[in-house]
């Protein structure tokens, strides 16, 4: 699968934890990322600066669903249930 044109949910819905540039301390989820551009394409696309978990974040039906409304229902739902926070039962 590829990534749905003007999409960028992954970009918004997730949490990043490792630093970006101009975030040294990753965002939180639920927070546009400062580099998911005007047309929700990734700025740092291709770049070294690009973190890991950005690049191995692959595009498939059980996370991006039928839509941009469902792919962001479904990575909220997937960030919620992976948080520290779910695990520790807070």
């Amino acid at each position: 699968m590829d990534c749905r044109r003007d999409c960028g949910a992954c970009c918004i819905a997730i949490s990043i934890s490792s630093p970006l540039p101009g975030l040294p301390n990753g965002k939180p989820a639920g927070v546009r990322c400062i580099h998911l551009n005007e047309r929700n394409l990734c700025s740092l696309f291709g770049s070294p600066e690009r973190p890991a978990i950005c690049g191995s974040f692959k595009p498939n039906l059980d996370t991006c669903g039928s839509s941009r409304a469902e792919a962001y229902q479904l990575i909220v739902r997937m960030e919620e249930e992976t948080s520290p926070r779910s695990s520790s039962g807070r």
